[in-house]
């Protein structure tokens, strides 16, 4: 889709996406970077925090990643963030979502609370790239997307994330179901309304996440991006500007900031 097109998509439904971005072969070596990352933090206390039963998030570096600054790089991802946030757009957070075979439906939820920004002016402040590591099928518990509830202010919600109960046939009837194929890109406003579902597959569903914020949106507080001094020199100088992080001379395990409660149990019963 084009960028523009997208901004169109991302404004109406508050998700958008671009099909085939990346070939295969450089998906294979993302899918391979995402498990190895899973792999290490799972093993390390808050290293993988839950997202409900048999469903983790993990935080990494982003020179985990080998395809990295293709990534960031990439016209249409580049495009959709300029013309959404502004030419000083940030990249506040990279990380993947993992569900495996057991993984339950989670509760509707959006990522953070609304700001007044985007409720009253209908802005979007905050943009989330997703590109899942396999082709997803209809048991690999694919993300459900409520089209259009991304201006909605939710200001007396659990935690301003969380709508009540009551709201969820009113989400039921707009949400649409996902399932990209290798290489597709997807972009969604942090605030639209959404949920995973039930994983049977015995094939573990890795997703990107890529966080992107306007100026003074705040949520690179609630992350903590760190690289080295020898990888953040050979980053171009367009990605250096965009890159909020820390340069260190050697890179830590990451124990995450942004945990989200109300997610770590599932889905009411």
């Amino acid at each position: 889709m084009a960028p523009d097109a997208a901004v169109r998509a991302l404004v109406e439904d508050g998700i958008t996406a671009c099909k085939g971005a990346f070939p295969r072969a450089w998906v294979e070596d993302l899918r391979e970077d995402m498990m190895t990352a899973f792999w290490d933090a799972i093993q390390r206390p808050g290293g993988a925090v839950g997202r409900g039963p048999r469903r983790w998030y993990v935080e990494a570096h982003p020179q985990a990643f080998r395809g990295f600054v293709d990534l960031v790089t990439h016209p249409w991802i580049t495009a959709l963030c300029e013309a959404v946030l502004g030419p000083d757009y940030e990249i506040v957070e990279i990380g993947l979502d993992v569900p495996f075979q057991g993984a339950q439906y989670q509760p509707w939820h959006r990522d953070f609370p609304a700001p007044p920004a985007s409720y009253e002016q209908h802005r979007i402040t905050s943009l989330a790239f997703n590109l899942t590591g396999v082709d997803v099928t209809p048991d690999m518990g694919p993300l459900e997307v409520a089209h259009g509830t991304q201006w909605e202010a939710g200001l007396d919600w659990q935690a301003g994330m969380f709508p009540p109960d009551s709201e969820f046939p009113r989400y039921e009837a707009r949400a649409v179901r996902k399932y990209p194929q290798a290489g597709d890109v997807s972009c969604r406003s942090a605030l639209t309304i959404h949920r995973g579902t039930a994983h049977g597959s015995p094939v573990a569903r890795p997703v990107l996440v890529l966080g992107v914020d306007a100026p003074g949106a705040g949520h690179a507080a609630l992350h903590d991006l760190t690289v080295t001094p020898d990888f953040h020199a050979a980053l171009p100088e367009s990605v250096r500007r965009h890159l909020v992080c820390r340069v260190v001379d050697r890179l830590e395990p990451i124990v995450q900031k942004h945990q989200i409660e109300g997610l770590a149990m599932g889905a009411k019963a």
